[in-house]
């Protein structure tokens, strides 16, 4: 018997809050757009896991991990079987910055927990895949997308009534560029709307491998790099043209995932380490110039934290990665806390010959970009630039070795529980 309880929080913030996403001189909120929300499910077969989506760029991993074990400790599980899959979106707060907001997040969400897991009810479950081109690779190298939006139909076991649709989508969370400083949820709260009219329940969206993908709807008065080109639709509409993309692809298959009552659930977690090289000053500064001459990005302490390392001689760093997996019939969702390459998630798949294993990214965290070989070697913001200002979250000051984006796929396909 398969049982599932779902509740959902309102996270929007009641005042004016420091937002994450963008590099840009302001970055506080000025009103709210829409709200953001958080959604959990919590899971019952031979076994209980909990899965929960947030409206948020994604927390540092620090703050996932007191979330996940504050949940275990709620709903009586270890934290290996609480998944966060954070949407992305670039117009919520920053949790690191704002920790009253993030304590009050956190609050929200274990009542929703309790509420959850006091209204369990038995229901069955069902899978397919649809298409929908909704995403562009913004790296001029590679054309490659993930269109495979993954649908899990949950219904109710005795009225087969629709209770709960899971849809795993890959493109980012920012179809609104950085002259926003509304609050919201991005295109993921239009897509939760405008399905859950159509299919008649909830609707949870779990971002993929999403790091070089950008929507290709957008919205904004200016013209970023990331939607620059005939392969982008600029739009006053472009949060629900994109919701609407998504559930017209669903619609056509949406009858074709027969459910069943029978179905195992499972939660867990492997853990690999990693490497990254400390580069030299003369590299550093380097990069610093190139981020500030191509992308406006200032230093603002980078710089001096490489020169600190390279003086402590200091040349390799590493870094605890954790995988997790999470298996619903013949679906396997395995995320880990970075932007990962939609590289990632295609070559695994690809490896596993299974159409229904997805690589995610902004999964119990949100650290830094991760990118393939070939992305690392077209270098550019996903792999240099970014680190100047994101290396205050984590320990490194260098994307990982080039040859670890093979290494962490072989390792992900390698801990498929059969």
């Amino acid at each position: 018997m398969l049982r599932l309880g779902y509740s959902q929080a309102d996270i929007t913030p009641d005042r004016p809050m420091e937002l994450v996403g963008f590099y840009r001189e302001d970055n506080r909120s000025s009103g709210v757009l829409k709200p953001l929300l958080s959604q959990v499910t919590v899971w019952e077969a031979e076994e209980r896991c909990c899965l929960v989506t947030i409206d948020s760029i994604g927390f540092t991993r620090e703050l996932s991990d007191k979330l996940r074990k504050m949940l275990g400790d709620e709903l009586g599980i270890p934290s290996a079987r609480v998944m966060l899959c954070f949407s992305h979106t670039h117009a919520a707060p920053d949790a690191d910055r704002e920790p009253e907001y993030y304590r009050e997040v956190c609050r929200r969400i274990l009542e929703a927990a309790r509420q959850a897991a006091a209204d369990m009810t038995e229901v069955a479950v069902g899978w397919t895949n649809a298409q929908a081109s909704i995403g562009v690779n913004r790296r001029p190298v590679s054309e490659a997308t993930d269109d495979r939006v993954g649908v899990i139909k949950v219904c109710e076991a005795q009225s087969g009534q629709p209770k709960l649709l899971i849809l795993r989508v890959t493109a980012h969370g920012n179809v609104l560029k950085r002259d926003n400083n509304k609050i919201s949820p991005d295109w993921f709260g239009d897509l939760r709307e405008v399905a859950g009219t159509k299919f008649g329940c909830r609707v949870m969206v779990i971002q993929g491998s999403a790091g070089n993908t950008a929507p290709k709807y957008f919205c904004s008065k200016e013209t970023p790099v990331d939607a620059t080109g005939e392969r982008y639709v600029r739009s006053e509409t472009a949060l629900t043209d994109m919701a609407c993309e998504v559930t017209d692809a669903v619609e056509k298959v949406f009858d074709t995932a027969a459910v069943r009552r029978d179905c195992r659930v499972s939660m867990y977690s492997r853990h690999i380490t990693l490497e990254s090289d400390v580069p030299t000053v003369e590299r550093a500064c380097q990069i610093a110039k190139e981020a500030q001459e191509l992308c406006g990005i200032i230093d603002t302490g980078w710089l001096a934290k490489v020169k600190r390392l390279n003086e402590e001689e200091v040349h390799v760093q590493s870094e605890d990665v954790e995988m997790q997996y999470f298996t619903i019939g013949d679906v396997c969702m395995c995320g880990g806390p970075y932007e990962f390459m939609v590289g990632f998630a295609l070559e695994a798949s690809r490896l596993l010959q299974d159409e229904y294993f997805y690589v995610n990214g902004y999964t119990n965290g949100c650290l830094l970009y991760f990118p393939t070989e070939e992305e690392f070697d077209y270098g550019g913001y996903e792999v240099f630039w970014s680190m100047l200002i994101y290396y205050v979250y984590i320990e490194r000051v260098y994307p990982f070795r080039r040859e670890e984006a093979s290494r962490l796929i072989r390792f992900i396909c390698g801990q498929v529980r059969e």
